[in-house]
């Protein structure tokens, strides 16, 4: 990743062997590009850029970024100074004309952020690089619309950003057909690209959208796809062998093939010319890279993919956080020529006013108004449509007429047996904004939507615990320590007719001194017993990685305020609530105040708890001790917590609600 010739020259000497062994690498990089020098250096900015952001954070996807940095270069190479990419603006990261970027493979956000910093925008300074993935940062683990200015929409689970990205190009594609005239033809005329991985195009809710976004022939939409043959768990054909230029090309896609981009971006740059020139097919642009491309020992290996490259890669190729001034002037230049394009179009669209009032004022109104009339006939940003429902959904708005390939000005969706896909091109179009997207099948099919019906599909299960918690016939377990996950394996094997889930946390955690195997397939038990005689001050129940933290706040109550706590663990609710009744008084006695504490949803745990720690709100990027912190699950926060419901109740005269005393009625099958 050094920059120039001279560099590696100069300093080869003066290097110990493995750094010598790295730059001997890059020399061969620079004798093999086949482009600018300039360009090249641009490129491996944005590399070396990412793996920064990766390692400092010591989290994160390095090796997409780095291999995905050639197409971000061009992408970034603003169309009004000439290049191939988009025509955007940081001074109006709002334009409603700028070209759409959709980083669908979202774990490779890095990239994203270095080219939003290197194109200006406020969100994504180099402070903001270096605190990647940090609390309170605008540039958090997976894109966030809601937190970063340049960011389209969410993306974080594959498929779901391709996706919506079919959905903005649905969007550009009826606005302009319904607001250009003959005197004003590039009112609306944004295209929307797309970079994404294997994974998104594994992910079945891709295959829904990317189908009709070929039938409905969205000649503005360009997808380039990383086809770099690793995932995970290793080389791609450990499961996905299927010829992907067919497949596309079977759905009415254009499909092009790029055989190399690491030494040069030529075949890169006619491609996405050829794909801006086919306007009555989406363009898929298969491009063969490497993962990690440029790191020495990891380049092309799946041990670049979900984490740092480490301290001694980094160190041996580059001085940290360096954009030279001819690469930052070049970005610039590129940056200018969008605020260039901007300003073109607020000039035509000022002449646009005045020669059609009418359609700019609806217009206008499609974009700054956030309400939504009831009447169809006085809201024309009103678009949709049903899963092949429509009579029975009762969704068809009279007179609205098709939205196909060649009637774009219909407003009436047909999306076809595809809910999963249909929510998320409808996120799609409400994020390109003018219109009111409203979609429709019947509720049980609810459960194929539900990805994308969060309406921010990225990593963070803030309410699946309590969703499979109220499935029926579904075992859901959530250990503590080792003990508890040997239980979780053994309730999993013992259970024929239900399915089990178990749910693991990703950090590690020690051993609970008193933490039990059989007692856990119980459902739930006191891993801390209170102190004397008599029943306890307070019960606190947890599962997972809070329970320890509970075990460290009873302690700090027993010893500052002589609380009796008793802490409980309940790996599994299904299972508690089929013991006997004297087992669960003996564990949670009811009319004692009760907290519940889990890093998840709080409902579900009124049934247990008169209090509940939880979470209810999507949450943000950072180490794991800092967010528990945030969110009230340290230990210092949970015994001020529970401190305050013993004083509450004390206050009532210690009248505790019995939770054991309510009515339960069951629903019996005929």
């Amino acid at each position: 990743m050094t920059y120039s010739v001279n560099k590696v020259q100069k300093k080869k000497m003066e290097e110990p062997p493995a750094k010598r062994a790295c730059t001997d690498h890059q020399t061969a990089q620079l004798k093999a590009y086949k482009g600018t020098p300039l360009e090249l250096k641009c490129v491996n900015t944005i590399r070396a850029l990412a793996a920064d952001m990766v390692q400092k954070a010591n989290s994160g996807h390095p090796g997409a970024p780095m291999g995905c940095a050639p197409m971000a270069h061009l992408l970034w190479s603003s169309a009004a100074s000439g290049g191939t990419g988009r025509n955007h603006s940081a001074k109006n990261p709002n334009w409603w004309n700028r070209d759409r970027f959709v980083l669908s493979n979202g774990h490779a956000c890095a990239l994203q952020y270095v080219m939003l910093h290197l194109s200006g925008y406020e969100d994504c300074s180099m402070d903001q690089l270096k605190a990647f993935r940090q609390v309170g940062s605008s540039t958090p683990g997976h894109p966030e619309n809601f937190c970063t200015d340049g960011v389209e929409v969410c993306t974080g689970p594959l498929g779901q950003g391709i996706s919506n990205a079919v959905g903005m190009a649905i969007a550009a594609k009826h606005l302009g057909a319904t607001y250009n005239t003959t005197d004003f033809p590039n009112i609306i005329n944004s295209r929307t690209y797309v970079i994404c991985g294997d994974g998104c195009l594994q992910e079945g809710i891709s295959g829904e959208a990317c189908s009709l976004a070929g039938h409905l022939g969205l000649g503005d939409l360009i997808v380039l796809y990383d086809d770099n043959h690793i995932t995970i768990d290793g080389d791609t054909d450990l499961a996905f062998t299927e010829d992907v230029k067919m497949r596309y090309e079977s759905y009415g896609w254009q499909v092009l093939v790029v055989d190399d981009v690491a030494n040069g971006l030529d075949d890169l740059r006619a491609a996405i010319d050829e794909g801006k020139k086919c306007t009555d097919k989406p363009t898929l642009i298969k491009i063969r890279t490497e993962i990690g491309f440029g790191s020495p020992s990891k380049q092309g290996s799946a041990s670049s993919h979900g984490a740092p490259l480490g301290v001694p890669e980094i160190e041996a190729t580059k001085e940290d956080f360096l954009v030279d001034e001819d690469v930052a002037a070049y970005f610039k230049e590129q940056a200018d020529a969008g605020d260039q394009a901007l300003a073109a179009w607020d000039a035509d669209f000022a002449k646009y006013k005045e020669a059609h009032p009418d359609k700019a004022n609806e217009l206008e109104r499609r974009f700054n108004e956030a309400c939504i009339n009831a009447v169809a006939k006085k809201m024309p940003e009103l678009m949709g449509g049903s899963a092949d429902l429509t009579g029975s959904n009762c969704c068809q708005i009279k007179g609205a007429g098709d939205f196909q390939k060649d009637t774009p000005e219909g407003s009436t969706l047909r999306f076809g047996v595809r809910e999963h896909a249909m929510a998320a091109i409808c996120n799609g179009m409400f994020a390109y904004g003018g219109l009111r997207p409203f979609c429709a099948t019947f509720l049980q099919f609810a459960g194929y939507a539900l990805g994308a019906m969060r309406r921010r599909p990225h990593h963070q299960p803030v309410e699946m615990l309590e969703s499979l918690r109220s499935m029926p016939n579904m075992c859901v377990v959530r250990a503590a320590d080792a003990n508890e996950m040997a239980a979780a394996y053994q309730i999993a094997i013992n259970n024929v007719h239900t399915p089990t889930v178990i749910c693991c946390t990703r950090g590690t955690v020690a051993p609970l001194e008193h933490s039990s195997r059989d007692k856990a397939m119980k459902g739930a038990y006191a891993v801390i017993e209170e102190e004397g005689e008599g029943a306890p001050d307070l019960v606190m129940i947890a599962t997972g990685s809070e329970v320890w933290r509970c075990v460290d706040a009873a302690k700090a109550l027993q010893s500052n305020h002589s609380i009796r706590t008793r802490v409980v663990s309940m790996p599994c609710q299904e299972l508690f609530l089929e013991q006997s009744e004297e087992y669960r008084r003996s564990v949670l006695p009811g009319n004692v105040p009760t907290m519940s504490v889990e890093a998840s949803a709080e409902h579900g745990w009124h049934r247990f708890s008169h209090a509940q720690i939880g979470v209810a709100r999507f949450g943000m990027s950072g180490p794991l001790e800092q967010l528990f912190q945030k969110y009230g699950f340290g230990a210092e926060n949970i015994a001020s917590k529970g401190k305050e419901l013993v004083d509450f109740y004390k206050n009532l005269g210690g009248n505790v609600p019995d939770l054991n005393c309510r009515p339960t009625f069951v629903n019996f099958q005929a």
